[in-house]
């Protein structure tokens, strides 16, 4: 059987694709605790990957519970090499409305220091450029499934992500725009830096449920409700497609991670090169 390369993280609907025919479930270990939850190695229509609820299953972990360095970590050393976020996001642009699926290219990290950002530290130095914490060819792949799904999108722009559980206040949501954010939400980072560190190609779909509270426009719950609903099925139909040309085409990219650690691999414990190890393969 081919061997997956592929990591799909986002909300428990993940597991509802249509054909999805799990093979296996990993309980994985890391150095940093433990993941989300079980990771499920899964077969959809041909293609193997590896699937993980970001939130774990029943939605019971906030976004600064997210133990996101574990996660990262253990679909890493099931070798994974390229990873497909999706999450829910606010818009901070007006041509951005509901249903919009944006594909970030940069991330600002508006987060309080509560969420453990890097694997490196406690003995291992080591420096990765965050400059482009997205891969361009697997972002281009991801616009390209949702045109051909015929699913409104937007090419690029930037992600702020935010500590929550609390939205924003009004004040703080004219400020982040004043930042020229396209979205706005509360799981990319450290997600997205810690997948450069472990030497993956990292990509998101960002998909648009309500305008941020800038907008004066009101929502109901039923509303919201149901553009969730919209933007789930229509993610199924772009990640089964992701899938597809993901699999078509592994493209290499390259991996600073392997000449940014500093420290003297002979002078780490055993435990420390096993990490190394682990991220640089």
């Amino acid at each position: 059987m081919f061997m997956s390369t592929i990591g799909i993280i986002g909300g428990s609907g993940i597991y509802e694709l249509e054909g999805i025919k799990t093979i296996k479930e990993h309980k994985v270990e890391t150095p940093f605790g433990s993941p989300s939850d079980s990771i499920i190695e899964a077969e959809v229509e041909g293609v193997t990957a590896f699937f993980l609820p970001r939130h774990g299953r029943g939605h019971k972990l906030l976004p600064s519970e997210v133990n996101y360095r574990a996660n990262i970590y253990a679909l890493k050393k099931l070798g994974v090499e390229y990873i497909v976020s999706v999450s829910a996001v606010g818009s901070l642009k007006e041509e951005l409305p509901p249903r919009t699926f944006v594909t970030p290219d940069n991330f600002i990290d508006w987060t309080k220091g509560k969420r453990e950002r890097t694997f490196f530290g406690n003995g291992i130095v080591a420096h990765v450029s965050a400059a482009y914490p997205v891969d361009e060819k697997l972002r281009e792949i991801l616009i390209d499934s949702c045109r051909e799904c015929d699913v409104k999108s937007s090419d690029g722009g930037s992600y702020i992500c935010i500590e929550g559980p609390q939205f924003s206040s009004r004040a703080e949501s004219e400020i982040y725009r004043s930042f020229g954010a396209s979205v706005i939400g509360m799981t990319n980072v450290p997600e997205s830096y810690l997948a450069k560190e472990a030497g993956m190609a990292y990509a998101t779909i960002a998909m648009v449920t309500d305008y941020d509270c800038w907008k004066e426009e009101h929502c109901s719950v039923d509303e919201i409700m149901k553009v969730m609903k919209d933007n789930n099925a229509n993610a199924n139909k772009v990640v089964k497609l992701v899938l597809k040309k993901l699999h078509e085409n592994q493209f290499e990219f390259p991996k600073e991670n392997r000449v940014g650690i500093l420290t003297p691999i002979d002078s780490l414990s055993e435990q420390q090169k096993e990490i190394v190890e682990v991220l640089t393969k």
